[in-house]
C-alpha cells in the first residue's frame, strides 16, 4: 500500500516545488521590465529585447556548454518536430512581448495589462484541449479570482479599440506559448530549453534590433547586463516548473508579476496602491493560496 501511495505524494511534492518555482519567477520578472522600461528612453522596443536576449544568453551559454552531452531526458519521436516545436514556441513568446510593447505605446498600460491577462484564462484552456490536462472547478476558479484581481489593480478603461486587440492578441500569444512550454518541457533539461529558446530568439529579433540600433552607455550596458540576468534566472524557473506541474495549475500564478510590479513601484517611484489596487493583489494572493491547496490531478482515484 505504501508503494501505492509513493507516486502521488512524489507528484503532491514535485507540484508544490513547482508552485514554488513559478511563484518566485513571476515576482522577479518586474526587476527587468523596470529595467526596460527605464531605458526605453534611449532605445527602442525591438532592440532592449534583442539585448535582453543577447545578454541572457550570455549568462546560460557557459552553463549548456558544461551540461553538453547529457542526454535528452526523454526521447522525442523526431527531432524535426522537436524543433518546429521549440521554434513555434519561441516564435509566439517573440511575438507576444513584439505585440504588447507596440499596444503600450499607444494606450495607457492599465488597458494593455487588463487585456494582456487573459493568458493566463487562454492556457488553462488551450492545456484542458490540447493536452487533455484535467481542468476541475477549483482550478477553474482560481484563473476566473485572479483575472478578477488583475481587473481591480490595473482598472482597465472600457472602450476597446484596434489597440486593445493588439494586446488581447499579445496576451493570447502568450498563452500558446506557456502551453507549448509545458508539452515540450520534459524533451530537454532546462537549461538546454532555455539557450535553444533564447538563440532562436535572437535570430528572430535581430533584423528590427539591427534597423533600430542604438550604442548603450556605460550604466546603460550594466543595466541591460542586470536585466539579462534577472531574465536568465526568471526563465530558468519557470521552465523547470512546467516540467513539474501542469499549466493549468502554473496559469494563475501569472498573477503574481502585479504584486512584484507593485512592490518595486513603491520601491523605486514612491508610488502608493490604491485602496481598489490592495484589494485586487488581496484576491491574487486568494487565487494562488487556492491553487497552492489544490488536490493534484488525479488524486482522485
Amino acid at each position: 500500500m505504501t508503494a501505492s501511495l509513493d507516486p502521488t505524494h512524489r507528484k503532491r511534492r514535485d507540484e508544490t516545488v513547482g508552485i514554488l518555482l513559478m511563484a518566485t519567477a513571476m515576482l522577479i520578472i518586474p526587476t527587468s521590465d523596470a529595467i526596460a522600461k527605464y531605458l526605453s528612453g534611449t532605445h527602442s522596443p525591438a532592440f532592449l529585447s534583442w539585448v535582453r536576449y543577447v545578454a541572457a544568453l550570455g549568462f546560460i551559454l557557459p552553463v549548456a556548454l558544461l551540461q553538453r552531452g547529457q542526454p535528452p531526458v526523454r526521447a522525442t519521436a523526431s527531432p524535426g518536430r522537436y524543433w518546429l516545436a521549440q521554434i513555434l514556441r519561441t516564435g509566439f513568446l517573440v511575438t507576444a512581448m513584439t505585440l504588447y510593447f507596440v499596444a503600450i505605446a499607444r494606450i495607457p498600460l492599465a488597458d494593455a495589462l487588463g487585456a494582456y491577462f487573459i493568458a493566463p484564462i487562454a492556457a488553462t484552456l488551450l492545456a484542458a484541449l490540447a493536452l487533455r490536462e484535467r481542468l476541475d472547478r477549483r482550478k477553474l476558479m482560481a484563473v476566473l479570482l485572479g483575472f478578477v484581481g488583475a481587473i481591480l489593480v490595473v482598472r482597465p478603461g472600457t472602450e476597446t479599440s484596434a489597440d486593445t486587440l493588439i494586446a488581447l492578441a499579445s496576451g493570447f500569444c502568450m498563452a500558446c506559448y506557456l502551453v507549448l512550454t509545458r508539452a515540450t518541457a520534459q524533451d530537454r533539461p532546462p537549461v538546454a530549453t532555455l539557450t535553444t529558446q533564447l538563440s532562436l530568439g535572437i535570430v528572430m529579433l535581430m533584423p528590427l534590433a539591427l534597423l533600430q540600433w542604438t550604442t548603450p552607455t556605460r550604466d546603460g550596458l550594466l543595466l541591460i547586463l542586470l536585466m539579462g540576468l534577472v531574465s536568465t534566472v526568471s526563465n530558468l524557473m519557470t521552465i523547470s516548473a512546467f516540467r513539474l506541474a501542469p499549466v493549468a495549475t502554473l496559469s494563475p500564478l501569472v498573477y503574481l508579476e502585479l504584486i512584484g510590479a507593485t512592490a518595486l513601484g513603491f520601491a523605486l517611484f514612491g508610488d502608493l496602491p490604491s485602496p481598489t489596487t490592495w484589494v485586487g493583489i488581496a484576491v491574487i494572493v486568494a487565487a494562488g493560496l487556492i491553487v497552492a491547496t489544490a488536490r493534484p490531478a488525479g488524486s482522485r482515484t
